[in-house]
């Protein structure tokens, strides 16, 4: 627990209104108008003859970019930690951009995917170009780098690796990696939440197995309308569960990762939702968003960053600092130089890590 103590000048926030053409007409009706927070540091209007660095952030899955920009208790928000660092001499000035990338499935892995909507896109070819013509930006890719955690830590390193033309540095903190690990031992507990919804609803007694597993599609991954009813369930109300929380957690993943127009949503599931039997055809599907199964595919994109800034709490309880120590691994292995820290700490409230990963950006993009 910290005081809340600001020190020196805190910049300023700006929220502007983007009118998106690539999220328009979405899979899920999401909105395509949205507000766009943009923070310039304190010297900003002193100096109106200086360009900066750029710095994205890329929030976890349930937030949004203004969910960064807002109050917290005890601690400081990313605005307020970029001014203090930069008080502390610690980094110089930065313009940092928060976009809103949330989604009805609880946001998104910054990639594109039919049955979620195109993200990367809409960071790329809209929200950079945006920022670079509104605000005084080096715009080019040696001085624009982002960071994320968790789902956004998956897209910080998932973009040097696919979009490296447009970034030049990236942190990634406790980013979604080794999903043989991070995803598979969930999606027991996913299961039976969506059992909940099955139609007709289980009744005690005698149980055919074999039909039961085959009907509706199940054993090619597909719904039999009970993740339509869980869907519905819970937009209908304000206040989930953990456990559905981490369901639709895991059904926004299967529609990133496994997307099929001709699926009754627009994606398949990698277990039949009846058995639990996995299913290997569409786990591979998932396995080749892996980030550690991409890093030779993508090893000179990955040569070519300034800057690769990786950490991870020891006892996170995803299990993800053993993806993000085989990332490590496989990043040495490519000849790709970066940084990667543990710390004793799990995935939760770990934003002082930023501490570390804003000025590794600063400097790397200078």
């Amino acid at each position: 627990m910290a005081l809340k103590r600001p020190k020196g000048p805190a910049g300023i926030l700006v929220v502007l209104d983007h009118r998106s053409q690539v999220l328009k007409g979405n899979p899920w009706g999401d909105p395509h108008e949205r507000k766009l927070a943009v923070w310039l540091p304190p010297d900003y209007e002193k100096n109106p003859g200086r360009r900066y660095p750029v710095l994205y952030d890329l929030v976890g899955f349930t937030g949004s970019g203004l969910f960064h920009v807002g109050w917290k208790a005890f601690g400081d928000n990313v605005p307020e930690r970029a001014a203090r660092l930069i008080h502390e001499k610690k980094m110089g000035p930065v313009i940092l951009v928060f976009p809103d990338c949330f989604t009805a499935l609880g946001g998104n892995q910054y990639v594109n995917s039919s049955a979620v909507g195109r993200y990367a896109d809409y960071l790329t070819r809209e929200i950079i170009p945006f920022i670079d013509g509104k605000f005084r930006t080096l715009a080019d890719r040696r001085h624009r780098g982002c960071f994320g955690k968790s789902s956004g830590g998956y897209g910080a390193i998932i973009h040097a690796m696919q979009y490296a033309k447009y970034w030049g540095a990236i942190a990634d903190h406790s980013g979604d990696a080794y999903f043989d690990f991070v995803y598979w031992n969930d999606w027991a507990n996913t299961l039976n939440e969506l059992a909940k919804h099955r139609a007709p609803k289980r009744r005690p007694g005698a149980y055919d197995a074999r039909k039961e597993a085959w009907r509706g599609g199940l054993a090619q991954g597909l719904d039999d309308g009970r993740i339509k009813r869980f869907l519905r369930s819970v937009w209908s109300r304000e206040k989930v569960s953990g456990a559905e929380g981490h369901a639709i957690m895991n059904l926004c993943m299967a529609a990133t990762y496994d997307p099929d127009p001709k699926a009754p949503l627009g994606f398949r599931v990698p277990f039949n939702m009846e058995s639990g039997e996995a299913l290997p055809e569409r786990w591979r599907h998932w396995q080749a968003h892996d980030p550690i199964r991409l890093v030779s595919r993508y090893r000179q994109s990955l040569k070519s960053m300034r800057g690769i800034y990786l950490d991870c709490g020891w006892r996170d309880q995803y299990h993800i600092h053993y993806g993000m120590r085989i990332l490590s691994q496989r990043l040495s292995e490519a000849g790709a130089r970066h940084v990667y820290e543990e710390f004793d700490d799990n995935h939760s409230d770990v934003d002082y890590r930023m501490d570390k990963s804003l000025p590794f950006l600063y400097k790397a993009l200078s």
